[in-house]
């Protein structure tokens, strides 16, 4: 198959990665096996789940598995490894293999994911428009939506800077994100949203517009710090994260001090409540 006409992509189910291959030539999707799996069974090991299942099948004479193509994907540490992979209408078959609640779920997302998602790769303007649609429906102003997009941007290019600066796994992205919220926030990401009231949602899209922008300062300072010093490795880049975040907070009291009350609120832009009882922290400074 040409390389060339191969676009390497990402779609969730139920915000559970699938890694996926775009074939422009064929217009069609490749599945990771081990990723559908992953999400149909909730297997500890999908990959031994795949072979114990890919022998099977071979004895029963299943074709599904002579259509596989082995591409090298990027694995969780980083490294390309050859992953079983298979084009969408195999992924139907295989799915009618593996007894799971999930079957139908998954049927239905796989076929959604269709030509507006494929359009996508090649128009990523269309995604844009989705997002704005999807925030103007939900009640949030134009000038939150600019901010929010940028917020969005100026994230990519400091994790680009954090992977440049020796930064790759993701316990080490949140360190590095914690650093610069504890420094200007007093709270932790999860600390943050837990003040908030929220759970799985979107920390940002729950933040009012001084609290975006304070985001987006400490964000953009270390960005800048770390082109300067070029820290190396989680430690050195601790410090950056701490030194970026440490802007925002002046800001922040400076604003404070002059507003005559705190910038950072509980509030949250969800529809609905949790009926459990809260998380209940300490307003923090």
């Amino acid at each position: 198959m040409n390389e060339s006409k191969l676009k390497t992509i990402s779609n969730l189910f139920e915000g559970k990665e699938i890694r996926s291959i775009w074939d422009s030539k064929k217009e069609d999707y490749y599945f990771s096996v081990v990723d559908v799996i992953r999400v149909l069974t909730e297997s500890k090991d999908s990959a031994h789940y795949w072979r114990t299942l890919k022998s099977r099948m071979i004895q029963e004479g299943n074709e599904t598995v002579t259509n596989c193509d082995t591409f090298k994907l990027k694995a969780k540490d980083g490294k390309l490894r050859s992953t079983d992979m298979l084009e969408t209408k195999n992924i139907f078959r295989l799915i009618e293999s593996i007894p799971s609640p999930k079957a139908e779920p998954f049927k239905i997302w796989l076929a959604s994911l269709g030509s507006e998602r494929i359009d996508e790769v090649f128009d990523p303007e269309i995604a844009i428009k989705r997002a704005i649609d999807y925030y103007r429906k939900r009640g949030y102003s134009d000038k939150w939506i600019e901010a929010r997009l940028k917020s969005i941007l100026d994230r990519n290019k400091l994790t680009s800077i954090w992977q440049d600066g020796g930064i790759s796994k993701d316990y080490e992205y949140a360190i590095l994100t914690n650093e610069i919220y504890k420094e200007w926030s007093g709270m932790k990401a999860s600390e943050y949203k837990a003040y908030k009231g929220i759970r799985k949602e979107s920390l940002r899209d729950n933040m009012s517009d001084i609290e975006i922008a304070l985001t987006n300062l400490g964000e953009i300072a270390t960005l800048e710090l770390a082109k300067e010093h070029k820290p190396y490795g989680l430690k050195q880049n601790k410090v950056i994260a701490k030194m970026g975040g440490n802007v925002s907070k002046v800001a922040r009291d400076n604003l404070e001090q002059k507003l005559g009350k705190k910038v950072i609120s509980n509030q949250n832009n969800l529809s609905y409540q949790y009926l459990d009882e809260k998380a209940k922290l300490e307003d923090k400074k």
